[in-house]
């Protein structure tokens, strides 16, 4: 019979692959797949921190569109709850959008008016009570003059040949003051009605657009989480934007009160001044402290009665922010001092004032969201397993 045809098998002279082998390859696979995550991950990282470097130009260049925008986004965000509480009573959701629209706007052109135009009066009154406070400030100058001679002297044992500056100060007429917000007003206007717009729309939609972004997610755990996401930073925005909006009002009524009895011109512009900018950590309540000053200073001529609104204002603030902040926004809202300050810087940067007095509110969308969808960790994914996030505070509570 020919071998040819022989159907009997040819039997295998490959062994089969031991337990050795077998691991090896598994630990050649895993090694691999680590290498294309850590692949991934740098490719995420690189990008991550190119876009990262493009947003802030990109949003001061667009600050026309970008700035209403947020601010207008970031307003009706912490007017879902009153939206929510006029739905819970059976008003319309466009009905319910314009009250909270017209409340809104209501408030601002109460604080515009009680700021703005006192405003205008006092400084026209500058040029005229220049002299006054210059008066009232002799014994500072003088204690500053005789400072300033003995480090001249000082400084002519030194040096062979001191240089002498010479310094001008330069007052601008009222009339630049008036004509800057008359020529601003045109664009204000379309940039309010525009945010206006803008807040009127995101509240008649809320409803709508909350319910069809939780059933649009694939999975039962995935549409909790973004019900979850979406209530949290609805719940810290307005009640970190609520809290703080009763604190300066309160603020500056008693700041308007004190300088009513003091017998200061304006009380209620001194007060709306204190409202506004105690929204701006930091920077705000130091502001208040020099406005304050210079007020005191055009309004009474005895130094040390000038310099009394400004330490009424200081103590208030000491007291505010230490005992009454704390204890009612609470430990849910507790920031890193060191992230609100740049977050301030960042936003002040970008946006100027207007950034400045979103820079907190921004902080705290931010933060929420990361804490549920996970934090960036540069430090895991350069010394661990190369993986840019850890899970967020909620899931590792649930973990433990």
């Amino acid at each position: 019979m020919d071998a040819r045809r022989d159907p009997s098998p040819t039997p295998s002279t490959t062994p089969p692959p031991t337990p050795a082998q077998l691991a090896g390859e598994a630990q050649d696979l895993e090694h691999v797949a680590l290498k294309r995550v850590r692949l991934l991950a740098s490719l995420t990282l690189i990008g991550g921190v190119g876009l990262i470097l493009a947003i802030p130009f990109a949003l001061k260049e667009g600050a026309e569109f970008f700035m209403p925008v947020t601010a207008a986004l970031v307003i009706a965000v912490a007017l879902v709850p009153l939206l929510e509480w006029f739905e819970r009573r059976g008003v319309p959701s466009k009905l319910a959008a314009t009250l909270c629209v017209l409340l809104f706007l209501g408030l601002a052109i109460f604080a515009l008016g009680s700021i703005v135009l006192p405003a205008m009066d006092w400084v026209r009154l500058i040029p005229q009570r220049i002299e006054q406070v210059r008066h009232s400030l002799d014994p500072v100058i003088s204690l500053y003059k005789s400072l300033q001679h003995w480090i001249d002297n000082t400084t002519a044992q030194i040096a062979t040949a001191p240089a002498k500056s010479i310094r001008t100060v330069r007052l601008e007429s009222t009339s630049s003051f008036v004509d800057t917000i008359t020529t601003q007003a045109p664009h204000l206007l379309i940039q309010l009605f525009f945010s206006l717009l803008v807040i009127f729309f995101f509240l008649a939609g809320w409803t709508g657009m909350r319910k069809r972004t939780i059933v649009s997610r694939g999975s039962f755990a995935g549409a909790l989480t973004t019900a979850r996401v979406i209530q949290q930073v609805v719940e810290a925005t307005s009640t970190y934007l609520g809290t703080i909006t009763l604190i300066n009002i309160s603020m500056g009524a008693i700041t308007a009160a004190i300088l009513w009895f003091l017998g200061m011109d304006s009380p209620m512009m001194w007060g709306g001044i204190v409202a506004v900018l105690n929204y701006i950590p930091y920077l705000g309540p130091i502001a208040c402290v020099l406005l304050l000053s210079f007020g005191g200073l055009m309004q009474f001529t005895d130094v040390w009665s000038a310099m009394l609104p400004p330490a009424i204002f200081l103590a208030m603030h000491v007291i505010e922010a230490n005992v009454f902040t704390p204890s009612l926004v609470g430990r849910k809202l507790e920031i890193n001092p060191l992230l609100i300050l740049v977050s301030l810087s960042f936003w002040a940067w970008v946006w100027g004032t207007t950034g400045a007095l979103l820079a907190v509110p921004l902080l705290i969308i931010i933060k929420t969201i990361f804490s549920a969808a996970g934090t960036p960790d540069i430090a895991g994914f350069l010394f661990e397993d190369g993986v840019l996030t850890h899970v967020g505070d909620d899931d590792e509570a649930s973990d433990n």
